[in-house]
């Protein structure tokens, strides 16, 4: 089969080194990193590259994105089935499954996760209210916090910026450990150092867990079992469901719907 795969860049390793091995043929497209941080422009931006690809082209559009911030509801794919993995975030990409995710997060609450998108994405943007002195979080120093301030000032008006600096800082308190999601693969980018780095700097335990590429391997190989993967009819339309199914397909217009909240 042929794949047209959209992808956020924060799984660009991982889902090259899978490519490479998939017996299907991929198109690879990957979107730059932070679109779920605004999701209204994010979804737009994801609903026009789904309404670039030729149709008939493809046997499917693979989407590379978890729910992350409702930021896939109300996609719909214009002519060419869309597959998406059932994932809250791109965390579970990179844990294998949905459940292993769950179970980690069950078993070590407050726990910030590390993977080499992660810390190249803040690389690449430049962007000092994400560069600081670790990644994705509040700058630790004084300096670095004016200076995230100053840009979200810029990008987004004062009074979002202060609510923006009051919501980073409670949420931060929350962490106590940094773990760094390893794979083999990545060893020559020496991730330890820079995570155990980040994780000094705010007085976290660092620790190392096993990655596992099953998710994005099945994923790649049309191995769509419904239990793990979405597959949206053109017609269609991405909902979030509120169960462990965690997305569902449904009418437009039922998706574009306010979402109710589940029954008891």
């Amino acid at each position: 089969m042929f794949f047209k795969v959209i992808a956020c860049e924060i799984a660009l390793r991982e889902i090259c080194q899978v490519a490479a091995r998939t017996p299907h043929l991929v198109d690879l497209e990957f979107l730059t990193q932070g679109h779920h941080d605004t999701p209204a422009l994010g979804r737009a931006e994801i609903q026009k590259r789904l309404e670039t690809v030729p149709a008939g082209r493809y046997d499917a559009i693979l989407l590379g994105y978890g729910l992350c911030s409702n930021i896939l509801v109300g996609l719909r794919p214009p002519h060419t089935r869309l597959v998406i993995p059932r994932a809250h975030d791109c965390i579970t990409f990179f844990l294998g499954s949905k459940e292993r995710y769950q179970q980690c997060f069950t078993d070590r609450p407050g726990t910030y996760y590390f993977t080499s998108g992660w810390l190249e994405c803040r690389r690449r943007r430049g962007d000092p209210a994400t560069t600081g002195d670790g990644g994705f979080m509040p700058a630790q120093t004084a300096a670095g916090q004016q200076q995230a301030f100053e840009e979200w000032v810029r990008k987004y008006g004062e009074d979002q910026a202060r609510y923006l600096q009051d919501v980073m800082a409670k949420w931060s308190q929350h962490y106590t450990h940094g773990t760094l999601i390893d794979f083999e693969f990545a060893q020559p980018l020496r991730l330890e150092d820079q995570v155990r780095q980040i994780c000094a700097d705010r007085a976290w335990q660092f620790e190392r867990l096993a990655g596992d590429l099953d998710l994005l391997e099945r994923w790649l190989a049309g191995e769509w079992d419904p239990k793990d993967f979405l597959v949206v009819a053109p017609g269609q339309a991405v909902q979030a469901t509120f169960d462990e199914a965690v997305i569902g397909a449904a009418p437009p217009m039922a998706a574009d719907a306010e979402p109710s909240p589940p029954s008891a």
